[in-house]
């Protein structure tokens, strides 16, 4: 498949509905609309296409960009191609969900995502933040420095209430995986999680929101999931 015929695909796929739904949370136009899980089947006629998901992440089209990071070789990505994914992740969907995911399953993950989180833009350090979630939520626990997660932990509790308000979001859910999915810092993860309280989040055109990742993390201990390790990260 090229990129015409995956475009047109896509397009077949999607649904006003959706769409919708996307510009609501930030995504604009060109999208079509289309349902995650209704990419899977046109992955699997595809499977990994580096090249493929690089023209299809250039397009601007939010389904596009989306497909692009079910379809990218994130081993074969390096620094430079990271910086450009995420200088076209134009809103949190994309630097959350597209670019942070991909770059979990790099070799080079911890690297790039300590340089976003030290930029000091907001979907960067959204994007950074992210991405540590979906390791920590993936990965061994021997994979990492405890004692660099806890100074992550330190940095998020003294700063979250003044962080840009994407980046709030995604720190709060930093402190959450470290509680639940990184075992050796459990204890100090629930702490800061007590010591930061509930964080109030601006959203345009709608309601603030309040994040408490202290309530979040009673509630996956209650179902058992202390420890928790999904075996992908990508669909």
């Amino acid at each position: 498949m090229n990129l015409e015929t995956v475009m047109q695909e896509l397009e077949a796929l999607g649904k006003e509905r959706l769409k919708k739904m996307y510009l609501g949370n930030g995504a604009r136009e060109p999208l079509f609309g289309v349902a995650t899980g209704e990419m899977k089947p046109l992955f699997r006629q595809i499977k990994i296409n580096q090249p493929l998901a690089e023209q299809l992440y250039a397009t601007g089209n939010y389904d596009a960009m989306y497909f692009a990071g079910i379809i990218a070789d994130p081993k074969a990505m390096t620094h430079t191609d990271f910086e450009r994914w995420i200088e076209g992740a134009y809103f949190y969907m994309l630097s959350d969900y597209v670019v942070a995911v991909t770059l979990a399953e790099a070799d080079i993950a911890q690297e790039v995502a300590d340089k976003w989180i030290a930029s000091g833009e907001e979907l960067r350090m959204s994007a950074g933040w992210s991405c540590y979630c979906w390791l920590l939520g993936s990965r061994p626990d021997s994979e990492f420095s405890e004692s660099k997660l806890a100074g992550m932990l330190e940095t998020v509790k003294n700063t979250i209430h003044e962080a840009p308000e994407r980046t709030k979001s995604a720190m709060n859910n930093f402190v959450y995986t470290v509680a639940v999915s990184y075992k050796p810092l459990h204890d100090q993860a629930v702490e800061a999680a007590k010591a930061i309280g509930p964080v109030e989040m601006k959203r345009d055109n709608k309601k603030n929101t309040f994040l408490n990742a202290s309530e979040n993390i009673q509630k996956a201990l209650d179902r058992g999931q202390l420890g928790f390790k999904r075996k992908y990260v990508r669909c």
